[in-house]
């Protein structure tokens, strides 16, 4: 069995000062105003007043303290020192539930989920609901160790397979993810059934063999092409050539900030508010400074070229993920949008579909209470 580490995070006052240094001496470029800045990228009145409260306001001790509310370790599978939260709650060990976070987030996406998942009579509901969670920092990313090389999303799942069962010794666990989580959970339920009794996603990863087969299919499809022309950039340059990227972002922390807001503004459920109440200057710097005072910024890109060099999201002919799958549609999501239930069909046993009523990409960041109350709930029949 792996040596399991207590850990902590302990960012020093030089290197979080040599940052916000970093920060303060950035040389603006000259940006010329424009009717929506957002539309080229990232918007700089945004970034500016991001800045501004990175190094003014932002309290990075506060924000240490918080990253160390909850119980955390390391250990050792395979060559990787892998990084996770194990907060046992009322459930005592009985109903293990591995959550998996994407790109550009970070384990930090799930803090207003956590003790209401494993405490839920400590919010009025009942503890024979509880969860014992496990949320780990992907390979690359965070406080887990760095690889050598690009590796995805089919590897993750089979090291956090061994975390859930070799290491923290449960026989069966189910699983949720979304973004690259939702990757690694499908592949648990692919490749790792007898383990992972069930999985819950909040989008949906594998395409299944064939292409499309029904109107509603090519006519999503072809939005989602449409889509990715206007939105996928960053996607193409991070599954193709990403060490290019990491060099303009290696020590230029605004530069990270500014590729990482990107994404939570484009991809968040901004119908009904805006950016600041979505995701608070805080919490958006929190989630950036976990990038950037580890070195993941370049790590976390090669996470794309992996998806490449491990084959891809197309099943082969025959192929599907057996797993009893759940998914809950948060209809806020403008790029990664829910296939038809045919497509998904295909691809997975789904035995459940949520539409939720509102909710982005970052579920349980933008939405926590209906992200519990779904996954809740899926959990009573699994």
């Amino acid at each position: 069995m792996a040596d399991i580490q207590p850990f902590e995070v302990a960012w020093s006052e030089t290197d979080v000062q040599a940052v916000l240094d970093q920060v303060r001496a950035y040389p603006w470029p000259p940006i010329p105003e424009v009717p929506d800045g957002w539309a080229y990228g990232c918007d700089a009145s945004y970034l500016k007043a991001l800045c501004e409260h990175w190094t003014e306001r932002y309290d990075w001790r506060s924000a240490m303290a918080e990253l160390n509310r909850f119980p955390q370790f390391t250990a050792r599978v395979e060559d990787y020192d892998l990084h996770f939260l194990q907060v046992v709650g009322e459930a005592g060990g009985r109903r293990p539930l591995l959550v998996t976070h994407g790109w550009p987030g970070s384990h930090y996406e799930f803090w207003g989920a956590i003790e209401k998942l494993a405490f839920p009579s400590r919010f009025g509901g009942d503890a024979k609901d509880a969860f014992d969670l496990v949320i780990p920092s992907l390979p690359g990313f965070g406080f887990s160790s760095k690889p050598t090389r690009p590796i995805g999303q089919r590897t993750t799942a089979r090291l956090f397979n061994t975390l859930m069962t070799d290491v923290l010794g449960y026989p069966s666990y189910i699983a949720q993810g979304g973004d690259w989580g939702a990757m690694v959970t499908s592949w648990l339920g692919h490749d790792h059934g007898a383990q992972v009794r069930a999985i819950h996603l909040n989008m949906m990863a594998f395409r299944p063999f064939g292409g499309p087969q029904t109107p509603d299919e090519i006519a999503w499809l072809t939005r989602q092409s449409a889509m990715m022309d206007v939105m996928g950039g960053y996607f193409r340059l991070q599954a193709s050539k990403p060490q290019s990227l990491a060099w303009m972002g290696a020590g230029n922390p605004v530069g990270q900030a500014a590729w990482i807001a990107e994404r939570f503004h484009d991809w968040s459920d901004l119908r009904e508010k805006p950016l600041d109440a979505v995701h608070p200057k805080d919490r958006m710097l929190t989630n950036i400074m976990i990038y950037v005072m580890t070195g993941s910024f370049a790590t976390g890109a090669w996470y794309y070229r992996g998806l490449l060099e491990e084959g891809g999201i197309a099943f082969k002919e025959g192929e599907r993920c057996e797993t009893p799958t759940a998914f809950a549609n948060f209809p806020g999501e403008p790029l990664y949008t829910a296939p038809p239930r045919t497509w998904a069909d295909r691809a997975y046993n789904i035995t459940r579909w949520t539409e939720m009523p509102r909710g982005g990409h970052f579920a349980a960041m933008e939405e926590p209470d209906l992200f519990v109350a779904d996954v809740r709930d899926w959990g009573k029949g699994v």
